[in-house]
């Protein structure tokens, strides 16, 4: 599929924009799981929303298109596929790993853990995942309106995937965002950040999981 394609036809320059001052608003809020000291890494980074947001003492990304040129000074960039992480990133070297609207891109369920284990070699012991994923049980058919998705997950279906991957739940929360940036998650800073801040309202238009998971004994699953 031409990824740059499906992409560039999904969302315009406007939309693009309006996306990024949305997710610094999300980024500061996420920010709070985020080890400021330590080195985290945006796979499947796209234009960088996250990673150029939050303060790390080192920034990766990792995209299989190459990006690299839109992402903000100091984000070193390695264009690769998810799926193969540990052949070109250190093993065992990173303290905090973010995936995004990400996983159900991927080609069946057993790519979802081979993802988790993917992420797990790449990751110090103890090292934290976090990842927000659209819910197919809160979306219901709108999950398909996108060509590319392909996996169906839900916060449990996530969240098994990660443990067979060797990793823990330190936080499942199933309804956090709106299911895309077009969706009604209002786009002014000051109205972002009143929802975030305000737990009820995710239960009214929240159709994104968070899922934080911790590295349990430095394991990778089974590879």
């Amino acid at each position: 599929m031409d990824l740059e394609g499906v992409y560039g036809n999904r969302f315009s320059d406007r939309d693009a924009a309006a996306k990024r001052a949305v997710w610094r608003e999300i980024s500061g809020f996420l920010q709070r799981f985020v080890p400021e000291n330590g080195r985290v890494i945006d796979i499947a980074c796209d234009r960088g929303d996250f990673i150029g947001n939050v303060r790390a003492a080192e920034r990766w990304a990792t995209d299989v298109r190459p990006v690299g040129g839109l992402l903000p000074d100091g984000v070193r960039f390695v264009q690769a596929d998810g799926l193969q992480l540990r052949q070109v990133l250190p093993g065992r070297y990173f303290d905090f790993a973010f995936m995004s609207n990400y996983l159900e891109h991927l080609p069946s369920n057993e790519a979802v853990v081979k993802q988790f284990q993917e992420v797990a070699a790449i990751l110090r012991p103890g090292g934290r995942v976090l990842v927000l994923q659209p819910n197919v049980r809160l979306v219901g058919g709108r999950y398909w309106d996108f060509i590319d998705h392909r996996v169906a997950l839900t916060e449990r279906s996530l969240e098994e995937a990660a443990t067979l991957a060797g990793f823990e739940t330190v936080q499942l929360i199933s309804r956090f965002l709106p299911y895309t940036t077009k969706s009604r998650l209002p786009r002014h800073p000051a109205l972002v950040r009143a929802y975030l801040a305000f737990r009820p309202a995710w239960l009214l238009l929240g159709r994104q999981s968070l899922y934080l998971g911790r590295l349990s004994g430095g394991g990778q699953g089974v590879v």
